[in-house]
């Protein structure tokens, strides 16, 4: 089926749904996470469940701000990364040009002010193209502790730490927050999990497991294997993705914005290597060699 949602996360849809379906958050599968703060649809696929009965819950779902679609019977699950890619149509709102203090400009010319720069913007993306950074989506905007930390925790194998990690809460006395904050002051998963908004599938997971299995390290090591395995990996890929981050920034800065001498390179169909007389018939990599850099062949968008 297609999900359409709206301010939701995918993990709180999908806790949402099982819950309703009587069926568990790890019979879902899908091919990546949508952002919450936006109008996303994206495919998955649910075990155990007939197409009457998601049928029969459409209503239910479109209170909580889902809409199901494309109904079907498949014959396998979805995997992450099984996509051919993702769509973004954007609106920006309150557009202004910089340094636009000028009460007096007429609502036109600011408007064929701002048409200008944003044709400029778009042409300049497509000459120079952008860095693919991983943005906030990833990492968690506005929170106390982002999920590249918890992921490094778990990469080490420090189940405790990475436990606390995830238990920090928000400035201010939200539910979710509050009992996050009960639970790190009294390592009390039983009460904390009263006090745990029934939205947050994660935290609920998790804490139901600190309670049966204690707050220890074989204990935490049960809270994260409580979690499906899309839901755990999402903190160590948080992590790689910072490296990533880090790593073009420091390329960046060191090393400019064209191809250098070792440079791997993803050759386009068609182009010839610089030492190379016969005829490339199809994409492969390439190691840039000094030639090569000084003669400017392959783009930064190849690297």
């Amino acid at each position: 089926f297609t999900l359409c949602k709206e301010n939701l996360e995918t993990l709180e849809a999908i806790s949402y749904m099982a819950a309703a379906l009587g069926v568990l958050p790890s019979d879902f599968t899908y091919a990546g996470i949508k952002d919450k703060r936006a109008i996303t649809y994206q495919s998955m696929v649910v075990k155990k469940v007939s197409p009457q009965r998601l049928k029969e819950k459409t209503a239910e779902f479109e209170k909580r701000g889902m809409r199901l679609s494309q109904i079907r019977s498949v014959s396998e699950p979805l995997r992450l990364g099984r996509l051919q890619g993702n769509h973004f149509d954007l609106v920006v709102r309150n557009l202004r040009p910089h340094g636009a203090s000028d009460t007096h400009s007429s609502g036109a010319s600011t408007q064929s002010r701002l048409a200008a720069l944003v044709k400029e913007a778009v042409e300049n993306v497509e000459a120079r193209g952008f860095v693919n950074y991983y943005g906030p989506q990833r990492f968690g905007s506005g929170q106390s502790v982002q999920s590249d930390p918890v992921g490094l925790a778990l990469l080490k194998e420090d189940m405790v730490a990475a436990v606390r990690l995830f238990f920090t809460p928000e400035e201010g006395d939200d539910p979710q927050s509050h009992a996050k904050r009960h639970f790190l002051q009294t390592d009390n998963a039983k009460e904390s999990l009263a006090l745990m908004p029934l939205s947050k599938a994660r935290e609920r997971l998790m804490l139901r497991a600190l309670n049966r299995f204690g707050t220890g390290p074989d204990g935490c090591t049960q809270a994260w294997l409580s979690l499906p395995h899309s839901m755990r990996v999402f903190y160590p890929h948080a992590y790689c993705s910072r490296v990533w981050n880090e790593a073009v920034a420091h390329r960046l800065a060191t090393l400019g914005h064209s191809a250098r001498r070792g440079d791997l390179v993803w050759m386009k169909e068609g182009q010839k290597k610089v030492e190379d007389t016969g005829e490339t018939s199809s994409p492969q990599i390439h190691v840039v060699t000094d030639q090569e850099e000084q003669e400017g062949v392959y783009a930064l968008g190849q690297v």
